[in-house]
């Protein structure tokens, strides 16, 4: 027999208790991270841990053709997805199912009412004028206004003391903060900021927008007391104002209630949350002027250069350029409020700066007073508040988390089921070495565990009813690598080799079986996960993942683990229960002869002639 090739190959041979440390190394290194990361657990899909199901159709706007695109659709999963997280959802799943379908699957522990009106309406952005607002009011009382020219009490507000305490003092025009912009009746505009050039270096708007705001406090604070911040609209219809004095902001119904019907080319009544985000203040708005679509780009960004703090820039495409331009030209020569215009989403408003001058740049900053969350969540909805397509809620699915565990459990039994029936034959055929099988089942099942978990916090990772079947296949192909090896480890027993020689030589070719089985079953998981959609992509998923452990685990554990077995006398004895008898095996006798022994000639003893 020719003797081993000296190398690195022969090095490793020999050490390799070094690679079963290497791979228990990393199996305790992803058991940390998973305990962590906090999360012990995969993470749930929908029908096994329960939740809600909605399916959106694609339909297309009167006047549009050919909307309904690949493109199109990948925009509305992605503002879906960023929406749907506003709501905390971050478990939540969007994608698309065939050439117009959105499927969005919500975890049980979500307000499922509050997803719907999220996802299931078509999200229309629009930028309308503010013809009326009346201040908020919280949920239980209204909030005490801030002392105009003509309240000289002004006690109640500590806010409006002045610098030495005195009561009733009001504060200076210049005393007021910066970010603040007054109405006529003296309280603060909803969000008390302003729009800019976003091109032009000059510095934010403070203080009133007008010299004659003081002026008309008075008068305006006289009107009974409702705190309207301008006149009648200029020619409201009729059903137009008597909507908007009964209008109750506070009640979620009558909330949800305006915003039906609502057209952009009609003025409308509207809510929005208050600057304090504690009230609601109501609008009369005026005919969209602009449609969210033409926002080109949105960023909230820190003024480092001067005193506004967080701002959001926003950027126009060319038509909105020219839209923008001119309804900031028509209203920075009106009165507070209708200098104002409503970023109105959803026929809700979601803010409503003043503008001093006519932006014309294409470029503009809304600024005053944003937290950082306040920028980023005003950015977000500008970036991402209009969807390129109408949807229509198709179906809407829920499954109760009983029923989840349920499945679950039935997914749960069968993979046990599996795993039994696998070890019974394994113990049965190959005996001693199903001890071998068995210990690399069970490092392939903890890494599968643990990287499952992982992939939950990290890319949303899912495991669906699909995926547990993808599991309980994986054991067979697992098994099926194991059943390689061993069979080319007792061919060779067969040809009538020791056990040792014998493992090292059927590994070569046992290799190359066991990279093209897992090649074949990776590439099929891989063209599955492509083609599909939904919840079939979890089965190619996790078929993928097993099959790719599978060959981590055979090359990193099995293969060392099997060449220390072979030095033990148990195995490299041959006995009855190893699984390797040469006699049950019916081993042929050695039948090579040395190298030597065949090329000496045997030697002639006949005497020769003389």
């Amino acid at each position: 027999m020719a003797a081993p090739k000296k190398g690195r190959r022969q090095a490793a041979q020999g050490k390799p208790g070094r690679t079963l440390v290497l791979i228990m190394i990393a199996l305790v290194a992803l058991t940390g991270g998973m305990f962590l990361s906090g999360h012990t657990t995969p993470r749930l899909g929908i029908d096994l841990a329960g939740g809600t199901s909605i399916t959106l159709e694609a339909k297309n706007e009167p006047g549009q053709k050919n909307a309904i695109n690949q493109t199109n659709l990948n925009t509305a999963v992605d503002i879906i997805n960023n929406r749907v997280n506003g709501l905390g959802v971050s478990e939540a799943e969007v994608q698309t199912q065939g050439d117009r379908n959105i499927i969005v699957n919500i975890p049980k522990g979500t307000n499922a009412k509050q997803a719907r009106e999220q996802v299931g309406t078509t999200a229309q952005l629009y930028f309308r004028p503010v013809l009326a607002q009346q201040p908020s009011t919280g949920p239980a009382e209204k909030p005490k206004p801030k002392p105009s020219s003509s309240d000289k009490d002004g006690k109640g507000d500590q806010g409006d003391k002045g610098k030495d305490g005195d009561k009733g003092d009001k504060p200076k025009e210049s005393e007021k903060p910066q970010d603040e912009a007054t109405s006529p009746s003296g309280t603060p505009t909803t969000q008390g900021r302003s729009v800019t050039d976003g091109l032009k270096d000059e510095p934010t708007p403070t203080g009133t927008p007008t010299g004659d705001a003081k002026d008309d406090a008075a008068k305006d604070d006289a009107d009974k007391g409702k705190g309207v911040k301008a006149p009648t609209p200029p020619d409201p219809t009729a059903d137009l104002q008597d909507r908007f004095t009964k209008l109750d902001c506070t009640d979620e119904k009558a909330r949800l209630k305006v915003k039906e019907g609502v057209k952009p080319t009609d003025p409308v009544v509207a809510c929005g949350k208050s600057g304090d985000g504690k009230g609601w203040d109501k609008f009369i708005l005026g005919p969209s002027e602009v449609n969210g679509k033409e926002v080109d780009d949105a960023k909230a960004v820190y003024d480092t250069q001067g005193a506004a703090g967080w701002k959001v820039t926003m950027k126009f495409t060319g038509k909105g350029t020219k839209q923008f331009g001119d309804i900031t030209g028509k209203l920075a020569s009106k009165q507070p409020p209708q200098n104002e215009f409503g970023i109105v989403m959803d026929g809700e408003v979601v803010s409503a700066p003043y503008v001093r001058q006519a932006l014309t740049s294409g470029e503009a900053e809304i600024s005053g007073s944003f937290t950082q969350d306040e920028a980023k969540d005003l950015a977000n909805i500008l970036s991402y508040g209009a969807l390129p397509l109408t949807f229509k809620e198709q179906s809407v699915t829920t499954v109760s988390a009983a029923l989840g565990g349920e499945q679950l459990r039935a997914g749960l039994i069968a993979g046990a089921i599996g795993l039994a029936l696998v070890i019974v034959y394994m113990v049965a055929y190959y005996r001693g070495l199903a001890l071998i099988a068995i210990a690399s089942l069970g490092v392939s099942a903890a890494m599968t565990y643990t990287i499952m978990t992982l992939l939950g916090p990290t890319i949303k990772f899912a495991l669906n009813l699909p995926a547990v079947c993808g599991a309980i296949v994986a054991i067979g192909i697992t098994a099926d690598s194991f059943i390689v090896y061993f069979e080319r480890i007792r061919d060779e027993v067969r040809e009538g080799r020791t056990l040792r020689p014998a493992v090292e030589r059927a590994w070569p070719r046992a290799r190359r079986t066991i990279l093209v089985s897992d090649f074949v079953s990776f590439l099929a998981a891989a063209v599955l996960f492509v083609v599909t959609v939904g919840k079939v992509q979890g089965f190619a998923f996790t078929l993928g993942l097993t099959t790719l452990l599978d060959v981590v685990v055979v090359f990193f554990f099995t293969k060392p683990l099997m060449t220390i077995m072979a030095r033990k006398k148990f195995f490299a004895g041959g006995g009855k229960w190893s699984g390797l008898d040469p006699k049950r095996l019916g081993a042929k006798p050695p039948l090579r002869r040395s190298r030597a022994a065949a090329t000496v000639a045997p030697v002639d003893s006949t005497p020769k002639e003389a």
